[in-house]
């Protein structure tokens, strides 16, 4: 039945996740853009270039000279990327295992990577002269990905305010359809009291219907199936703005026949209204409405730099099973060349991942939580910013998920001798109290020889996995 969504939360609550999106588990990011070009320090190459003090502003004037001559606009001409391809992209993110793609259409330092009749500063007009967005959308497509865009627009209200206490470009009025407005940045980046004088000055109407503009096009133009929102827009003076693009955006959906999502970190959006994101970081348990992580390969940038610290693969594939196992999915991060390549070691990275979901993928694709999310000593720290503190999970931190009536137990590690014990599936558990018919290992699919007892569920098993997966069935 077709739904009528207004501009207030309580219409908003009409919102339901799609269900392609709880089945997908797994998805890209990708952050490239003009920031791609210095590939130093981190995306926020443009706004710390401006900073005077910064590691990044003596890196820029030792390197390409004061910001007066040479400012963030002059790496546009160098932002060629005369080797991307979409197709491949694609290519490899289906490989990996990915089921949906989310491009940043639009970061912090204002330049879109679309074609937009709402300023000058787009790829399609400058440095590539293509409308990348609309190009990955249609190779993704074609690889039968579902396609999202990211809009960090709201932050612009304040990025390149630094240029405007020394001598630079940004305090030139020809640009100031770029840099602007580049007003004071607050002076607090997180508050409880997101209506606290510390978030003064705020955006202006001229900013907001512009932000709100430049949202709605691209829904228009591409039709994303979701829309990924940067934390700036909790902020109360976006209020009125966010809920009248959910209730488009949400109209859209329903002329197009679509299931659309938004979003959203921290209590920008009401619960029930968008999908739930936390940045870097994960949960503690299962959370009842359906959630999403958004994280990076590296430990240092969201966008390619010349000395990144990268995690493994491992970790990053346990990391996916235990958000999958608390009814999350996870939104991975890759950051191309200026050229338009992926780097060797994030392809690298996406093989590994690509190769155990080929063959464990019945454990994570349309899975449900179970009655606990897992077991083990490691601990997981819960919220943003939290992906590098835990310890590296052992074969003792197993996970589960479901499909029906089947139960998959996911071994995070590799156990000593070969031997697993799954204590939740001891005999008599409160969790497991019905028979256990057959245990098999899904990548093998090689029905095993088990035993159970007070202890848990026992069995033998050899394997060079990430992770192993037993398959237990009444």
């Amino acid at each position: 039945m077709s739904k009528k969504f207004e501009a207030n939360w309580d219409s908003l609550q009409q919102f339901e996740i799609p269900e392609w999106y709880k089945d997908a588990k797994f998805g890209i990011f990708i952050h490239w853009g003009i920031f791609s070009v210095p590939a130093y320090d981190n995306e926020w190459y443009s706004r710390n270039m401006y900073l005077e003090g910064d590691v990044a502003y003596d890196y820029h004037r030792k390197t390409f000279g004061e910001q007066s001559k040479f400012g963030y606009k002059d790496f546009i001409p160098m932002f060629k990327a005369e080797n991307f391809d979409a197709s491949e992209w694609a290519q490899i993110f289906k490989d990996a295992g990915a089921r949906y793609v989310i491009p940043v259409a639009e970061h912090h330092d204002g330049f879109m990577m679309y074609d937009s009749a709402l300023s000058r500063w787009t790829a399609a007009k400058m440095g590539p002269e293509r409308d990348v967005l609309g190009e990955l959308k249609q190779a993704f497509e074609a690889q039968g990905m579902v396609v999202g865009v990211s809009n960090h627009r709201a932050e612009h209200w304040w990025f390149m305010n630094g240029g405007n206490e020394f001598d630079s470009d940004v305090q030139d009025p020809e640009y100031a359809d770029f840099y602007g407005p580049a007003q004071s940045s607050p002076r607090k980046w997180y508050s409880d009291d997101w209506n606290s004088n510390d978030w003064q000055p705020r955006p202006d109407k001229a900013f907001l219907d512009d932000w709100l503009a430049r949202c709605c096009e691209l829904v228009d133009k591409y039709q994303p199936s979701i829309f990924y929102f940067d934390w700036w827009i909790q902020q109360k003076v976006f209020e009125p703005y966010i809920q009248e693009f959910a209730a488009y955006y949400y109209n859209k959906g329903q002329e197009w026949g679509k299931e659309v999502a938004i979003n959203c970190k921290n209590d920008a959006y009401p619960d029930g209204t968008v999908v739930f994101d936390v940045e870097r970081g994960q949960l503690g348990d299962i959370r009842l409405d359906f959630w999403q992580t958004d994280t990076t390969m590296s430990n240092t940038s969201w966008c390619y730099v010349q000395n990144h610290d990268y995690k493994q693969s491992t970790e990053i594939l346990h990391n996916l099973i235990d958000i999958v196992s608390k009814n999350g999915t996870l939104l991975l991060n890759v950051g191309p060349k200026a050229d338009g390549t992926i780097p060797e070691t994030e392809k690298a990275m996406l093989s590994d991942i690509g190769g155990w979901l080929a063959a464990n993928g019945e454990a994570i694709y349309s899975s449900r939580p179970w009655k606990i999310y897992g077991e083990g000593p490691t601990e997981v720290i819960e919220g943003e910013f939290s992906d590098t503190k835990r310890e590296d999970f052992t074969s003792e931190d197993i996970r589960f998920t479901t499909q029906g009536e089947t139960l998959y137990a996911i071994v995070l590690g590799q156990p000593e001798n070969g031997k697993i014990c799954v204590k939740s599936l001891a005999q008599g558990s409160e969790h497991y109290p019905q028979a256990i018919g057959q245990v098999t290992h899904l990548a093998s699919g090689k029905t095993l020889e088990w035993s159970r007892d007070a202890s848990g569920l026992h069995c033998d098993i050899q394997s060079d996995e990430a992770a192993i997966v037993l398959k237990i069935e009444q």
